[in-house]
């Protein structure tokens, strides 16, 4: 975050959302007619606040966040508004966009190995993209930014793994790697989306130890894109449930929790799986133990 844009931020009251969504809506143009995939969605996210987005597949979940990054497919369109601070989104034009979405705005996807380069090492790819929005940067700056983000995350022996390639990461050090590029970036908002769906539910519990972390570090604020509402009950403020692309219910965790008003949603309750009792287990393991599992250790 540059000087002007904290200044900014200071600036700005203390009850204005960081993020302000109003009928949103997405839509995919077929044959005969346009298919809508959100229908007119309305959310705030309060300064440092936590969101979970949750919501089968096909709920429109991770459209909405791709809307809010205007990173949709070719072809769709979105229409509504959302406004990031005092920024409204949809009037960007791309260059404009480009510098709100990664170096104010940082996005992590549910399939890291895919969103690395195998033939670069992590540490190269951190510190390009940071470079890419910090320009006049050296390498040799980039480089220690790219060190100083994997140790934030609890990569031990940063200084020799940022050397490393993707492949010789496990799976949960690679969501490290990159929840370590977007932290480089210092972002007001992240938005994860199914960050932790391809991990064993004790890797898992410390993605989403780290995301909390993080954000009780930064300030920054979390949107969480999720299919399991077991995955955002220790790591958000409040729940968006999502079906068939429209907003069945919403409300604080406690309340979704304890007085689900919809059908759906008791549904999604009761198929929650137990990461909470891993996370509580996480909080009982020496520091050191948490930031690692011994399989990952072992291949590390």
């Amino acid at each position: 975050m540059t000087n002007s844009q904290r200044d900014q931020t200071l600036d700005q009251p203390a009850d204005r959302p960081m993020l302000s969504v109003r009928d949103l809506t997405v839509a995919f143009p077929t044959a005969k007619a346009t298919n809508e995939v959100v229908h007119h969605l309305s959310f705030d996210l309060p300064p440092g606040g936590a969101l979970g987005i949750v919501g089968e597949s096909g709920s429109g979940k991770s459209m909405t966040s791709l809307a809010i990054m205007n990173l949709l497919p070719p072809g769709a369109t979105r229409s509504g508004s959302i406004v990031f601070r005092d920024t409204e989104l949809t009037a960007l034009r791309e260059p404009a966009m480009r510098t709100v979405r990664g170096s104010r705005i940082a996005m992590i996807f549910q399939d890291p190995l895919s969103c690395l380069n195998p033939y670069y090492t992590v540490g190269d790819q951190i510190a390009e993209a940071y470079r890419a929005h910090r320009h006049g940067v050296s390498r040799r700056q980039a480089h220690r930014v790219a060190i100083e983000s994997m140790e934030r995350v609890h990569i031990r022996d940063a200084a020799r793994r940022v050397n490393y390639y993707p492949h010789q990461f496990s799976g949960g050090m690679r969501q490290r790697v990159m929840i370590a590029m977007a932290l480089s970036m210092e972002p007001e908002l992240i938005i994860a989306d199914e960050p932790t769906t391809a991990l064993d539910v004790t890797v898992q519990a410390q993605i989403l130890g780290l995301l909390t972390e993080i954000r009780e570090n930064t300030g920054a604020g979390l949107i969480l894109i999720t299919h399991d509402l077991a995955v955002v009950s220790e790591t958000t403020d409040q729940i968006i449930v999502m079906r068939h692309g429209d907003l069945v219910e919403s409300g604080p965790v406690e309340q979704i929790f304890s007085e689900p008003r919809a059908d759906y949603t008791r549904m999604l309750l009761d198929a929650v799986p137990r990461i909470d009792d891993a996370i509580d287990d996480m909080r009982t393991l020496p520091s050191s133990a948490a930031h690692e599992t011994p399989t990952e250790g072992a291949r590390l």
